[in-house]
């Protein structure tokens, strides 16, 4: 494929959204050879198979891989699936138990079928860092090891919380970072992309190759997307999250889950919307021209027409208008006010449902939802200790079996 899009010009898209980029200049260079020479950059972005589901706080991320493909680069979508055996201690307060090589696995096969919802798969590499690590004998960890000292690995945010707070931090920990970096040495790449939490680890990268006689990789971050809480980093263990596999009708039952804010955030992170666009839709927004409902709609069409079809998406649309603009809602739905102790952010669904009477027990409550037979603003429930945020204003809506709904506000007030 030819470079046809001049540096500058792709310079400029490609730092939109971007968090950290080090450094400009260098990526300029490396962007005028690649242009001169028509050799595509080796864009490198490694994912650890920890979870079955790519869901969209990866896009955030593959979205950039995206643009770098469609400017003619190379783009390799790298399964962590050695790295995953190892366990990422980035965020943690403790020792994060790895996966068994099954585990790994598994989740593996999901992710290289997944990938191609958002990326040219004639156009994507994916590799797998076993097929080098698998290799490693321990003298060569050794070696790894020795181009990088403690002192560094606790200047690492996480460790050095641990360290100070008298956490362990086991010795395996720190071969994550020199291993992912280790990744980029075995592939040369011209470029890594990550979360902003990954900046560390994309760093080590970048001075292993120096040590190892490579010119160094370019290194950009993406924000990390918040879940459907908005409070939290978009993850399963949260259950906050949107699954790129997701149903047509979960997907955009819970991009109107949204709220306002969250959902122009969303706008900004996951769609091609420009700045002046953003700018725009958030001015209607507060002016009242546009109502946020209807930017919600459109923006759940947007995932679905993007990760099923144009077809699906109409389809989710009228499925969610029927059933929960009042068209497929009995005249008068129940509304209960659940109160939690101040001190409480949430309580368990099964508990709400179960203490209201809207169900005769907590069991029947998990029964129903591992039938998916339970409902909450038009997506399917799907974890048994799902849990409600305090919702002082707007009720959440739900489907309880076939026919049965109710509007429940979780509120402050006395211990339940």
């Amino acid at each position: 494929m030819k470079i046809a899009v001049k540096p500058a010009d792709q310079l400029k898209e490609l730092k939109k959204g971007v968090v950290d980029l080090i450094s400009e200049d260098d990526l300029f260079k490396k962007l005028c050879d690649s242009y001169e020479k028509q050799i595509p950059l080796k864009i490198k972005a490694g994912f650890d198979p920890t979870r079955p589901d790519l869901h969209l706080g990866h896009v955030v991320l593959i979205n950039k891989m995206r643009q770098f493909q469609r400017f003619g680069h190379e783009v390799v979508f790298l399964i962590g699936d050695f790295t995953g055996l190892i366990g990422d201690p980035t965020g943690k307060s403790e020792t994060r138990p790895p996966l068994t090589r099954d585990e790994v696995n598994e989740n593996a096969k999901t992710y290289a079928r997944q990938v191609f919802k958002v990326l040219e798969k004639d156009k994507t590499v994916v590799d797998y860092n076993s097929r080098w690590m698998d290799e490693f004998k321990p003298q060569d960890f050794i070696r790894l090891a020795a181009h990088y000292t403690v002192a560094r690995m606790l200047e690492r945010d996480d460790f050095e919380k641990r360290y100070k707070s008298n956490q362990p931090i086991c010795v395996h920990e720190f071969l994550y970072p020199l291993v992912q970096g280790y990744d980029s040495v075995a592939l040369k790449a011209d470029v890594e992309l990550g979360g902003t939490d990954q900046k560390f680890n994309l760093l080590v990268g970048r001075d292993l190759q120096k040590s190892y006689g490579q010119r160094p990789q370019c290194v950009m971050t993406v924000p990390l997307l918040e879940g459907l809480d908005g409070v939290q980093k978009m993850s399963k263990s949260y259950d906050n999250y949107i699954a790129i596999e997701d149903t047509p009708t979960d997907m955009f039952g819970k991009t109107m889950r949204l709220s306002d804010e969250l959902m122009l955030r969303y706008y900004e992170l996951l769609t091609d919307i420009t700045l002046d666009e953003l700018a725009k839709l958030r001015s209607d927004i507060a002016s009242g021209k546009i109502h946020p409902k209807e930017c919600k709609m459109s923006l759940a069409e947007n995932f679905v027409c993007q990760f099923h079809s144009a077809d699906a998406a109409k389809s989710a649309r009228a499925e969610f208008d029927r059933v929960f603009a009042n068209k497929g809602l009995p005249d008068e739905v129940a509304s209960f006010d659940f109160e939690i102790d101040a001190s409480e952010s949430d309580v368990a669904v099964a508990k709400v449902l179960s203490t209201l009477g809207l169900c005769e027990s907590m069991s029947e409550v998990r029964r129903l939802i591992q039938g998916r037979g339970l409902e909450l603003d038009g997506a399917k429930i799907e974890d048994p200790h799902f849990k409600l945020k305090k919702t002082e204003v707007k009720p959440y809506l739900f489907k309880i079996g076939k026919k049965k709904f109710a509007k429940i506000r979780v509120v402050s007030g006395r211990n339940v």
